[in-house]
C-alpha cells in the first residue's frame, strides 16, 4: 500500500498536468480565478502550484495571466522528433488525403486509448478533424477494430469496461477484431459519434504485427458503398506502401 507522502505526491502531480491542461489554443493564459473555478482547488493550493510551476519554468507570469513557460519548448522539441514519421509516410498520407478529400489519420495504441500520431485533413468544408496527440478510446471506431485485431483478451476485457455499454461490450469487441483480421480492413458508421464514418487498414511491422491503423475519416453521408469499396482499396496500398519501407513509433 502506497504511504500517504507518495499519495500526496502523485496527487500533487495530477493537480499540476490539471491546471497545464487548462491551457488551449483558444486561452492561451490562466487567472488565478480560472484555476480555482475549473479545478476546484482551493484559492491557496491553486497559488501554490501556480509558483511552483512558474519556478520549474512550465508556466510564465504575465500581465494576463500565467501563460505555457520556456521550459514547455524543450518537452515540445523532444516530442516532435520523437513521434516525427519519416517524410516518406508523410508523402503517402497527403497523396491519399488529396485522391480521396477525406481527412487521413494515423493511430497507435496505448493502453485502452488509440493515440492520433499524424494527420491530412480533409480539403472540404464538412469534415473530421482528430489532432496530433488525441486520444480516443478502443470500444468503438474502425480504427480501434484494426488496433484490437492482435489483442489479447485481458486488454479487450478493459476496453469493454470503460466503454458506455460495460463488461458485456468485450464479446462485440470479438467479434469486431475477428471481422478485422479476416476482411484485412474495419468499417464504422456511427458507433462514436452520431453521422460520422471511417475505414481502417493495418499499417504492419515486418513480422506482420499491426504498428498502427490508416483511416479516412468523415460524414457518414458521403461514406456509400461504393465509396467505401474504393477507400478499402486506396487504403490497403497506401498501408503496404508505408510498410514496406518500414514503420516504427515511441509506442513500439
Amino acid at each position: 500500500m502506497p504511504s500517504n507522502e507518495d499519495s500526496g505526491g502523485v496527487r500533487s502531480v495530477q493537480r499540476a498536468f490539471d491546471i497545464l491542461s487548462l491551457l488551449t489554443e483558444g486561452r492561451r493564459t490562466l487567472t488565478i480565478r480560472e484555476v480555482v473555478d475549473e479545478t476546484g482547488l482551493a484559492k491557496t493550493t491553486a497559488l501554490r502550484m501556480l509558483q511552483t510551476l512558474e519556478h520549474m519554468g512550465l508556466l510564465w507570469a504575465t500581465p494576463k495571466g500565467y501563460a505555457a513557460g520556456p521550459a514547455l519548448w524543450r518537452w515540445a522539441h523532444l516530442a516532435r522528433h520523437a513521434w516525427e514519421l519519416p517524410p516518406e509516410t508523410v508523402q503517402l498520407m497527403r497523396e491519399l488525403g488529396a485522391r480521396q478529400r477525406e481527412t487521413v489519420n494515423l493511430y497507435v495504441l496505448r493502453d485502452v486509448h488509440r493515440v492520433c500520431i499524424a494527420q491530412q485533413e480533409s480539403p472540404q468544408p464538412l469534415r473530421h478533424v482528430v489532432r496530433v496527440g488525441d486520444e480516443l478510446p478502443l470500444w468503438a471506431g474502425a480504427s480501434s477494430k484494426v488496433l484490437l485485431k492482435d489483442a489479447p483478451e485481458r486488454l479487450l476485457d478493459r476496453v469493454a469496461r470503460t466503454s458506455p455499454y460495460g463488461e458485456g461490450h468485450v464479446a462485440r469487441l470479438r467479434e469486431w477484431a475477428a471481422r478485422a483480421e479476416h476482411d484485412g480492413y474495419a468499417v464504422s458508421h456511427g458507433e462514436r459519434e452520431p453521422g460520422l464514418s471511417a475505414v481502417a487498414v493495418p499499417v504492419t511491422s515486418g513480422s506482420k504485427a499491426t504498428v498502427a491503423a490508416l483511416t479516412l475519416s468523415g460524414p457518414t453521408v458521403r461514406f456509400t458503398d461504393d465509396r467505401v469499396a474504393e477507400f478499402v482499396t486506396d487504403l490497403a496500398e497506401t498501408a503496404k506502401r508505408m510498410s514496406e519501407r518500414g514503420f516504427e513509433h515511441p509506442l513500439s
